[in-house]
């Protein structure tokens, strides 16, 4: 399954969802689900089945409590389903959860606000991937240019006892799992793209691209 194509069309869900403040897409470790979720089928080029599950709709702030999730949650559907580009967009209905996000080839998606809760949840199945990844160019892509995707650069981590870490003060050194040269990891929205090296530019660091992982093909 095409990674990136997925990650946009969460960042494009998630852009458009009804909250009052802004949430941001980060693969889910959990793909388990209870409850309800609304689900719609997509048919192009390629084609893909999409549900979105919000954990209180009572935080949906669109003015329209009175209407089904379905039809609140249809510009969501909409801004996804951009990425992949001609095709037609299904009603939406409402369906247990738990069938519809362990599904085979779902990507799982949490969508938490800024304190780190999550308040939707999407999963998303692209069919016919490589079609995905050929198709899906620069001029559809550009229906969602505008929605903001965390890049972060790490150039190594570790895991350190409680103890440790009370005891940090300034000018101790903490080695990380990675020696010294080795490529950075680049990572969009949590999921690993590429690798790097970390460089200088105009007096702040950068990150020079050295790879771009072909995940096009893999689920």
């Amino acid at each position: 399954m095409s990674t990136f194509h997925a990650a946009a069309m969460a960042a494009a869900i998630a852009a458009k969802l009804p909250f009052g403040f802004p949430v941001l897409p980060t693969p889910s470790t959990d793909p388990g689900a209870t409850g309800t979720a609304v689900v719609v089928a997509f048919s192009g080029a390629p084609g893909a089945s999409i549900a979105i599950q919000v954990a209180d709709t009572a935080a949906l702030d669109d003015g329209s409590s009175d209407r089904q999730l379905s039809d609140r949650l249809h510009p969501a559907f909409e801004a996804a389903v951009a990425v992949l580009g001609a095709g037609t967009l299904g009603e939406g209905e409402e369906t247990d959860a738990a069938s519809v996000f362990s599904d085979a080839g779902v990507q799982v998606f949490d969508l938490v606000r800024e304190d780190g809760s999550t308040v939707a949840r999407a999963a998303i199945r692209i069919d016919d991937a490589r079609a995905a990844a050929s198709t899906a160019g620069p001029v559809r892509l550009s229906r969602i240019a505008g929605v903001e995707m965390e890049l972060v650069v790490e150039i190594g981590r570790t895991r350190l006892p409680v103890r440790d870490v009370l005891s940090l003060e300034p000018g101790h050194v903490v080695e990380l799992d990675r020696a010294a040269g080795s490529p950075a990891d680049i990572t969009l929205n949590g999921r690993l793209i590429g690798h790097g090296t970390v460089v200088v530019a105009d007096g702040d660091f950068a990150v020079r691209v050295e790879r771009i992982i072909d995940q096009a093909g893999t689920d």
